[in-house]
C-alpha cells in the first residue's frame, strides 16, 4: 500500500470532520489486563467509518471525471450515508439504490445527509435485486458506480483509519494487537497494507459474525467464495462474499485469525457498552470488542490492543429483541415446552419450584385437547445461569415432563 496515497486521503477528508478519537476503555482494560483503545469510528458525522471510503472515491472520482456525472451506489445502511455525505460536499447528483424492506429511519437519514443532491429509489426486497437495478441504472445513464468495499479508492479510504492511530497512541507507542470487523473486507484490506511492517502479521485478528463467514471460508478454500446463506442480524457486516481485490490482500494470513462472534454474544456487548459507557454501538460495530472475550485474559494480558469500532447507526426498536439475545446467550433467560397434568393444583406445584430469583416472562398454552395433559410454553428469567441447574434438579425430582427448547433456532423464530 503506497502510504504517500493514504496521507494525502487522511489531508483531505479533514475537509469534513477531524479526526475520529482513540480511547482507553478502562473497563475493558481492567478486565481483561490489558491496554483496550477504542478507535471510535462511530463518531464521525456519519456514525461510521464508511464515510471515508465514499469520500476518497468520490474526491478522485470528481477530479477525473466531472461534476456533471451521476453518481450512483447500492446500500441500505452505513455506505449509503457516507456516499449522500460526499454527494454533498461535492456538490455532485447521486442516486441511492435500497431495498423497498429498507427502515424508514436509514432512508430519512441518507436523506437528510445528502439533501438536495442525492435521490432514492428503493427497488427490490432484496439487496441483490437492489444492486442489479442499480448497475442497469449506471449503463443506461452513462452513471459512476461507487463501490461499497471493493476498489482501491475505497481501501485507501478506509486506511486513512490506520494512519490516525499511528499518530494518536502515546509517545510513539506501536500496537501490539489490532482486532476489526470484517464484512466486505474494504477496511481489514486498508487496516493491513497501511500497518504492514509496524504490526507483525500474526497479530491482525479479523471479527467476523458467526452467520456470514466470506473471509473465513473464502480462505480456507483458497478462492474468494458465495456464501449460500447468511444471517443478517450483524447487518453492517453480514456479506455473502468478500470484494474479490479485498481477498487478494488477505489471502495469505491463516484461517485461524479470523475470529467468528455469535451473533447473540455481540448483543451482550452492546448491551454492556450501552448500560456500562453509555456507548450506543450497531452489531458490526460491537464486533471487535466482543470478540475480546472470545480472545480471553490469557491472550491479551500485557498487551496495547487496538480494537476498531466501526460504527454506531443502531435503531433502538431492536433493542427489545438485542436484549433478549444477550439475556439467553448469557444463560439467565431460557424457554421451556412444559408438559403439566391437568388437574387442580398443578400449576401451583410448578410455580413453587421456582426460586426466589427466578421470574416468569412468558406463559401460555400451546394445546388445550389433551384429555390428562397440556403442553405449555414458559419463559423464565433469573439473576444467574446458575439457577438453572437447581430448577433443573426440582423438575427432575417431580418427574416434570419438559423440553429446553432456547437454542432451538427454528422453534424459537416460531414463538419466541
Amino acid at each position: 500500500m503506497d502510504k504517500l496515497l493514504v496521507e494525502a486521503a487522511r489531508r483531505e477528508v479533514r475537509e469534513i470532520f477531524p479526526e475520529t478519537p482513540l480511547q482507553l476503555n478502562e473497563h475493558l482494560s481492567r478486565r481483561y489486563g490489558a491496554e483496550i483503545w477504542l478507535k471510535r469510528e462511530d463518531l464521525t458525522p456519519v456514525r461510521s467509518y464508511k464515510i471515508r471510503g465514499a469520500f476518497n472515491f468520490l474526491r478522485k472520482a470528481v477530479a477525473g471525471a466531472g461534476k456533471e456525472k451521476i453518481f450512483v451506489c447500492a446500500s441500505a445502511g452505513n455506505h449509503a450515508q457516507g456516499f449522500a455525505f460526499a454527494c454533498r460536499h461535492f456538490g455532485v447528483k447521486g442516486v441511492v439504490f435500497m431495498p423497498v424492506t429498507t427502515p424508514q429511519q436509514k432512508i430519512d437519514k441518507t436523506r437528510i445527509f445528502g439533501a438536495e443532491f442525492i435521490t432514492i429509489k428503493l427497488i427490490g426486497d432484496i439487496f441483490d435485486q437492489c444492486y442489479a437495478a442499480a448497475r442497469a441504472y449506471v449503463e443506461e445513464n452513462d452513471g459512476y458506480m461507487v463501490p461499497p468495499f471493493d476498489h482501491q479508492d475505497i481501501i485507501e479510504g478506509q486506511a486513512t483509519v490506520a494512519a490516525e492511530v499511528m499518530d494518536q497512541l502515546p509517545d510513539g507507542a506501536k500496537p501490539d494487537l489490532v482486532v476489526m470487523p470484517v464484512g466486505g473486507g474494504g477496511l481489514a484490506a486498508g487496516l493491513t497494507g497501511y500497518f504492514a511492517g509496524t504490526v507483525a502479521r500474526n497479530n491482525f485478528v479479523f471479527c467476523e459474525p458467526e452467520g456470514a463467514p466470506s473471509l473465513k471460508k473464502s480462505i480456507e478454500a483458497g478462492e474468494a467464495v458465495t456464501l449460500n446463506k447468511v444471517d443478517n442480524f450483524v447487518d453492517g457486516a453480514a456479506v455473502a462474499r468478500i470484494g474479490d481485490l479485498n481477498f487478494q490482500a488477505l489471502k495469505d494470513f491463516p484461517s485461524e485469525q479470523v475470529e467468528l462472534i455469535p451473533e447473540n454474544a455481540i448483543c451482550v456487548t452492546i448491551i454492556d457498552m450501552l448500560n456500562l459507557e453509555g456507548v450506543v454501538l450497531e452489531p458490526a460495530g460491537a464486533l471487535s470488542i466482543a470478540a475480546l472475550e472470545k480472545l480471553g485474559r490469557e491472550r491479551l494480558e500485557g498487551k496495547r490492543v487496538i480494537c476498531v469500532v466501526s460504527g454506531g447507526n443502531f435503531d433502538f426498536e431492536r433493542l427489545p429483541d438485542v436484549k433478549e439475545r444477550a439475556m439467553r446467550f448469557t444463560g439467565v433467560k431460557k424457554y421451556f415446552i412444559l408438559r403439566l397434568p391437568q388437574r387442580p393444583g398443578a400449576l401451583r406445584d410448578f410455580l413453587n419450584m421456582l426460586g426466589p430469583d427466578d421470574d416468569v416472562a412468558r406463559f401460555e398454552y400451546l394445546k388445550k385437547s389433551a384429555r390428562n395433559f397440556g403442553s405449555i410454553l414458559i419463559g423464565i428469567e433469573t439473576t444467574s445461569r446458575d439457577n438453572f441447574t437447581t430448577l433443573f434438579e426440582r423438575f427432575e425430582a417431580a418427574g416434570l415432563g419438559y423440553e429446553d427448547i432456547t437454542e432451538n433456532e427454528i422453534l424459537a423464530n416460531l414463538i419466541i
